[in-house]
């Protein structure tokens, strides 16, 4: 009987269909090719059943059971995250910030105790990306509740990072709390997942006044 085979877009043979569909879908992940995708899945076919199905279950987990913080709008395992929950940290300064990457990169830092508002994004009218798609909202009830001292503007110093800054800061102007952002130690253009440590932490020690920058 002959063994059938299955072509793939690289000119990879395949033998079996469930290889073909493991590859296909390895593949749809960023910045994985197809000859990666084969390799990934060439390597779980020689690890024990017990691993791969871990590496399977935790998969799923993550998609089924992660939820997002109801304070900050971070990635969490329960309502409220561990950063919110923390009573070691200042609940009263709040670091805005585009994505949960951000977080992450600021933690690795190590200089900011405060706690986090994640936007989901910027403010990009080329992409479809308006205020009310973003966290905007209940960072103003949070200022308005009169708990917040401090937000820190921490987007990137793009140009729809500058002009989601400046929209926040219109918002946030009338009521009696400091508005700040990161000092200029990072370059124009940059995003903060791509930041060193060193200079965001820096950046996020030495913050400025937020009004200040508009006077350059």
């Amino acid at each position: 009987m002959k063994k059938r085979y299955y072509l793939c877009s690289v000119n990879h043979l395949y033998s079996s269909t469930l290889l073909e569909n493991a590859v296909q879908e390895f593949s749809k992940l960023p910045g994985i090719g197809k000859k990666t995708a084969l390799r990934m899945a060439l390597f779980l076919l020689k690890q024990d059943e017990q691993s791969v199905r871990q590496f399977g279950q935790a998969v799923i987990q993550l998609r089924s059971e992660v939820m997002y913080c109801r304070e900050c709008h971070n990635l969490s395992d329960a309502e409220v995250c561990q950063v919110c929950s923390n009573p070691r940290r200042d609940n009263g300064i709040v670091c805005v910030v585009d994505s949960v990457r951000d977080v992450m990169s600021i933690e690795n830092t190590m200089q900011f105790q405060g706690v986090y508002h994640v936007l989901g994004g910027v403010i990009s009218p080329m992409d479809g990306v308006g205020p009310t798609d973003l966290t905007i909202d209940s960072l103003e009830k949070k200022v308005a509740s009169g708990k917040i001292s401090e937000i820190i503007l921490a987007l990137g110093a793009t140009m729809e990072g500058d002009a989601t800054n400046f929209y926040i800061y219109r918002k946030l102007k009338q009521y009696p709390v400091v508005i700040s952002t990161l000092a200029r130690g990072l370059a124009i253009g940059d995003e903060l997942e791509y930041a060193d440590q060193v200079t965001l932490g820096r950046s996020i020690v030495n913050r400025t006044l937020f009004e200040n920058t508009l006077k350059k």
